[in-house]
């Protein structure tokens, strides 16, 4: 067991055991390493912001954590079938799209996650770049491998979009809607933004990259000045803090949730979910498509997760990238 594991084991134990003292003995007998190496490890713990009391006589106590997105933190209280089951944590990283990839490549398993905790290039669709300061947010990518036809994948990116706002409504208590095809929105502001990879070939999926940032407590000075559509965060709209790990435990529990619908009963519940959750059903919209634009009325969405607008003529217009924005604010 390396020493990244050995702490990982540590903490959740201590996890387990939250609020009690946990014997030397015990982690000795538990972890199959002397106690002078668990004294290490604590000291260790300790650096990166773990409060560990040592209780005399008795053992040690872990009275605090740092919030930070630790595997073991993260899965000790994570219930899920496949998703995050692997967990990969980098303090800074240029992308976890891009680490996940690399993973991905490798032969990381279906179900395995990339977590960090700032990104340097973060990025999201179009080649548009997403703030990512450290220590306030969520970014993680999450590798899949589905038996979906090639033209099934963009059904994943909906998937994202429902688990995030199904998140954010339960551990933040407020209902955000979606933003065709890959945006999170919370009073009218992008609040979580989608961004879905794969490598494929016309015979299948080889692997899906479910590439998600969410912003929980971003302060204003945080965002850049320069964006093109107006962004928030949960603190700044509610004026409350998130635990970071509560909120990506539920994050992964709804992705696990959803993708195992997905695969049994197909698209249909998980597009009802995603409509449910869209707005602009019957409203004016202008779609930037990068060739002049298209005003419509929208429709829904197709079963293969095109946008359909009512454009004035016999059938609606289908629409497969670009940018929606409502008509008046055109």
């Amino acid at each position: 067991m390396g020493s990244n594991q050995l702490r990982e084991s540590i903490v959740r134990i201590f996890l387990q055991h939250e609020g009690e003292v946990v014997s030397g003995e015990q982690l000795r007998r538990s972890l199959g390493v002397s106690r002078t190496a668990i004294w290490k490890h604590i000291k260790q713990l300790r650096t990166q912001g773990y409060v560990i009391e040592a209780v005399p006589s008795r053992g040690y106590r872990l009275s605090a954590r740092p919030d930070v997105l630790l595997p073991a933190v993260i899965k000790a209280g994570l219930e899920t079938a496949l998703i995050a089951k692997n967990i990969e944590w980098h303090a800074e990283l240029d992308s976890t799209n891009v680490r996940a990839h690399v993973l991905a490549e490798q032969g990381a398993p279906e179900g395995s996650a990339v977590v960090a905790e700032c990104q340097t290039n973060g990025r999201g669709r179009m080649g548009r770049s997403w703030s990512s300061p450290p220590g306030v947010n969520v970014y993680t990518s999450v590798i899949l491998r589905p038996a979906l036809a090639l033209s099934a994948a963009t059904q994943l990116t909906f998937l994202a979009a429902v688990a995030v706002a199904r998140a954010i409504e339960k551990v933040c208590g407020v209902r955000v809607s979606v933003k065709w095809p890959n945006d999170i929105l919370l009073n009218g502001k992008k609040i979580a933004g989608l961004l879905n990879e794969l490598n494929a070939e016309t015979e299948g999926i080889h692997y899906v990259v479910l590439g998600i940032g969410v912003n929980l407590n971003m302060v204003e000075a945080q965002f850049p000045p320069d964006l093109r559509y107006p962004a928030t965060s949960i603190l700044l709209e509610t004026g409350q803090l998130v635990d970071r790990v509560v909120f990506i435990r539920a994050l992964f529990t709804e992705i696990d949730s959803l993708y195992a619908l997905l695969l049994e009963r197909g698209f249909a519940p998980v597009r009802l979910a995603w409509e449910a959750l869209f707005d602009l059903v019957g409203s004016a919209v202008n779609v930037d498509d990068g060739s002049g634009g298209v005003r419509g009325i929208v429709v829904g969405i197709a079963a293969d997760g095109a946008l359909l607008l009512d454009t004035g003529s016999a059938h609606p217009r289908t629409i497969y990238s670009g940018d929606v924005r409502p008509a008046t604010l055109a």
